[in-house]
């Protein structure tokens, strides 16, 4: 199987600025995404692998180049009008397929999210074997179960009130159906879908889930987000032998 995956990190941001220069333990958070891939790549070498960033930003580009473990890594420049805020994250995926195309015909593209970088193998794997199921996905998202219900505990404005998102008769969590949050980690996309193109939202195409475990929601998107991963990190990584061999190789990274 041929499998490409896509790093895709913009210059700036006005959120959270620089978001994806940031280290978690001292490590650039870019290198704990490399290096999960490049844990992958090690157990599953049956496989022929490509790795591609869509950046234009030098300081992010300089550090993929600088890392060492994994050797050939395929520069896409951001296009312009892919940089901004309001930017769909599949169009920058669509436009790194297509740039290395010629170079390697992919059967899945996988992208991972350098500020989601808590990931393991298994989680990768728990995708690629949804991917793998024969359902015919567009795409495959990773996810937690969700700790708020629309069905019960989560409420919108409506006609100057507020209400439940979707309505029911349910008195309990529990008797609602199970719900799950994108944790904007891991994406699975099937190249025919990505050359076809969509002006739709991805969760309105046809897409599957890998579930993660609820720890693994935490994304960075804020100065608190990425206080609250640094005090958290190192208790993963103790719990999880496979957290702590990503940490290892992503340490080789820094040098």
């Amino acid at each position: 199987m041929n499998i490409l995956f896509t790093i895709c990190g913009r210059a700036g941001s006005k959120g959270f600025r620089n978001k994806n220069l940031k280290t978690l333990d001292d490590v650039p958070l870019l290198y704990h995404t490399l290096a999960a891939a490049r844990l992958y790549m090690d157990k599953h070498k049956g496989n022929r692998y490509l790795v591609a960033m869509n950046t234009d930003s030098e300081e992010l580009a300089a550090l993929a180049r600088g890392q060492g473990e994994i050797e050939d890594i395929h520069f896409i420049k951001r296009k312009a009008n892919m940089a901004g805020d309001a930017s769909a994250k599949v169009d920058v995926v669509r436009d790194t397929y297509l740039g290395i195309k010629e170079r390697m015909a992919a059967d899945v593209v996988i992208d991972l999210d350098i500020t989601s970088p808590i990931r393991r193998v298994r989680d990768l794997e728990s995708v690629m074997e949804t991917y793998l199921s024969g359902e015919g996905y567009d795409l495959v998202c990773s996810v937690v179960e969700a700790r708020r219900s629309p069905y019960f505990n989560m409420v919108e404005r409506r006609e100057g009130v507020y209400r439940k998102i979707c309505q029911s008769g349910f008195t309990a969590r529990q008797q609602s159906p199970a719900v799950y949050e994108l944790n904007a980690s891991i994406y699975a996309y099937r190249p025919a879908f990505l050359e076809t193109g969509t002006d739709k939202p991805i969760l309105d195409c046809r897409f599957g889930i890998a579930v993660m475990p609820d720890c693994l929601v935490l994304d960075i998107d804020s100065q608190e987000d990425h206080t609250m991963l640094e005090y958290l990190y190192p208790y993963y990584r103790r719990m999880d032998a496979e957290l702590a061999s990503i940490y290892e190789i992503a340490c080789r990274m820094k040098g």
